[in-house]
């Protein structure tokens, strides 16, 4: 459960606390005894940046905020510094907490709230037993600081939530989420969140010939889906539209190049990260009401290795009207990915950005620690996400896009090949997908940090999400 955040004008006497402090901060304003302060001054010389204080009655807990030079580290430390506190809000069974800005200074104090909501995500569905024991016990996060609005507050609330959904799209497996379900699901989103979503069957991508995405889905048993979103405020600030393209491989087992190594599949849900993130960033962007005109498209298939599956030689007649020799069929996102980017060219989009887990060189490159970006929009656009980036600590690694890349997918016998070889693989995946567009691009690889194996911080342990705090920060910033 997400917790709800709200803001509160007085500090509550009997109910826990965390206060966010720093060595400026006079302790003695916020009614702590002299033998409190002894003790916290004495952790705080001993180094300690967390400080528990049972009152009895209540808790009351210390963050000591540091690091104010580089203003997005810091932020970034108290989101962790947040997701530490929590095994001791489920062990004194908080409810609720109050988090007191000891430091003026919102940004802190918004941090600190936005690390405890997302900490406290659990994906708890498929338990059947002893899920009341597991369950956080956190329903509500209250700020009290003169410099936070409402709709800062509202901002947090509501990204916290789209993240929510996104990793919960991440988490469900096959069994649940096929590419059907999983446009019922952003159909639902779409209800809820109050942008419209329009959903294409398969007849209907067969009659548009949108030939990449009918490639893949060859091998599944299941149909694929084409889902637009969009949301277009009566006084949008952009005359044409931002595009956001999310892969939606539901599930992807190579095709017929099946899957070699170790862990290579058993993840393989999560290859519609790219889709949770633009359908979460959508989420965002029509709850906050921002005046900007977005679309979202999204293609989605498994990628199965059936009897009727494309094989590697085949050549593929895409929507677009090109041709692309398969040369591996587990380069499959990209095949559904450039229909899509093909089809953003009827809206003479301002900007089209791309998610995707596309490659394994990406996460091989920079790990779980940031996102592989490239494209051609302008150094102005870029810079602005990538501010983003450092903003909500999804940071963006810029990789070249020369174009002698180019020569590397070039085919013998079709316009283009699907894979470009070893030699940078994340960024002739790129190459390839440039083929299909004709307006300011970016792609965004984000193999390495959209699911994870093992726990880190308050991203958590499966689908982390990436993406949604991204896009949703730069569209704030963008127009």
């Amino acid at each position: 459960m997400n917790p709800h955040i709200s803001s509160v004008k007085n500090i509550p006497d009997s109910k826990p606390i965390v206060y966010l402090i720093d060595k400026e901060t006079n302790l003695k304003a916020f009614r702590f005894s002299k033998d409190e302060i002894n003790y916290i001054k004495e952790r705080i010389k001993n180094k300690k940046k967390q400080i528990s204080i049972n009152r009895f009655t209540t808790w009351v807990y210390l963050q000591l905020v540091e690091n104010k030079k580089l203003q997005y580290k810091m932020k970034e430390n108290l989101r962790k510094e947040a997701h530490k506190l929590l095994p001791q809000i489920k062990e004194n069974n908080h409810k609720e907490i109050t988090l007191v800005d000891g430091c003026n200074n919102p940004d802190c104090i918004l941090a600190f709230a936005e690390g405890l909501a997302l900490g406290n995500y659990q994906f708890l569905k498929y338990y059947k037993k002893d899920v009341e024991e597991k369950k956080s016990p956190l329903h509500k996060i209250y700020v009290f600081s003169k410099g936070v609005s409402k709709e800062m507050i509202a901002h947090i609330q509501i990204t916290t939530e789209a993240v929510y959904h996104s990793r919960t799209l991440v988490n469900e497996p096959l069994s649940f989420l096929t590419a059907v379900q999983l446009a019922k699901e952003i159909q639902h989103l779409g209800t809820e969140a109050g942008f419209m979503v329009e959903v294409f069957n398969k007849r209907k991508i067969e009659t548009l010939k949108m030939g990449g995405l009918l490639a893949v889905n060859k091998g599944s048993i299941d149909p694929p889906t084409f889902s637009i979103l969009e949301w277009k405020p009566e006084k949008a600030n952009n005359a044409k539209p931002l595009v956001l393209v999310g892969k939606g491989v539901v599930f992807d087992t190579g095709g017929l190049s099946l899957k070699p190594t170790k862990d290579s599949m058993d993840y393989m849900k999560s290859d519609m990260g790219g889709a949770a993130a633009v359908t979460g960033a959508l989420c965002a962007v029509a709850r906050a009401k921002l005046p900007v005109h977005v679309i979202g498209l999204i293609p989605a298939t498994d990628n199965r290795p059936d009897g009727n599956a494309y094989t590697p030689g085949d050549v593929i007649h895409m929507y677009s009207g090109s041709t692309v020799e398969v040369l591996n069929t587990d380069a499959e996102g990209r095949m559904i990915l450039a229909d899509a980017l093909s089809y953003a060219k009827q809206y003479d989009p301002e900007l089209v950005i791309d998610l995707s887990t596309l490659t394994g060189s990406a996460a091989v490159a920079i790990g779980k620690y940031g996102i592989v970006g490239m494209g051609n929009a302008k150094r102005k656009t870029f810079n602005l996400l990538m501010e983003s980036g450092k903003n909500v600590y999804e940071r963006i690694v810029e990789f070249p896009f020369w174009e002698e890349y180019d020569e590397l997918i070039k085919s013998d016998i079709a316009d283009m090949k699907n894979i470009g070889g070893r030699d940078a693989g994340a960024i002739t995946a790129g190459k390839f997908l440039e083929r299909f567009t004709d307006y300011p691009y970016i792609h965004l690889d984000i193999a390495g940090p959209a699911f994870l194996s093992g726990e880190d911080s308050y991203r958590g342990k499966g689908g982390t999400g990436v993406g949604v705090r991204l896009l949703f920060d730069f569209i704030k910033n963008y127009i």
